[in-house]
C-alpha cells in the first residue's frame, strides 16, 4: 500500500476507458480494507473506517477532502456516527483508473495519522 499511496497521480485523456476488472482485483489486494463494488453499473472501490464518536468522523472527513481537493479527484463521502464509507471511481472513465487506487492508499494512510 505504500507504493501506492507515493506514486502520483497522473492526468489522462479524454476517451480514456475504465481499468478491466482483472487488473482492477490485483491492485485491489495492496489495499486492506478496501472493496470493489458495482453500483449503477459502474465499478467502484469502497471502504468504510470506524471511529469511537462522530468528531473523530467528521475529522477524518475533512483530512479526505482536503486531500481530494489537492489533488482535484474528488470521492463520495458518507459521514455517520462512528463511521465513514469513502467510495471513490472516476466519473469521466465511468470506473476505475489507477488515480482511484493512488488515493485509496492515501485516504487509508489518512487513517493511520488519526
Amino acid at each position: 500500500m505504500k507504493e501506492l499511496a507515493h506514486m502520483l497521480c497522473i492526468p489522462f485523456s479524454e476517451g480514456a476507458f475504465p481499468m478491466p476488472e482483472n487488473q482492477c482485483r490485483r491492485i485491489l489486494e495492496n489495499l486492506p480494507g478496501w472493496q470493489l463494488v458495482t453500483e449503477d453499473g459502474i465499478l467502484r472501490l469502497k471502504r468504510t473506517f470506524s471511529f469511537p464518536d462522530f468528531s473523530n468522523a467528521l475529522a477524518f472527513t475533512r483530512h479526505v477532502g482536503e486531500l481530494a481537493e489537492a489533488e482535484q479527484h474528488h470521492p463520495e463521502i458518507l459521514t455517520a456516527w462512528g463511521k465513514v464509507t469513502v467510495t471513490w471511481w472516476t466519473h469521466s472513465v465511468k470506473g476505475l483508473h489507477m488515480n482511484d487506487f493512488i488515493m485509496a492508499a492515501r485516504t487509508s494512510e489518512l487513517e493511520m495519522h488519526q
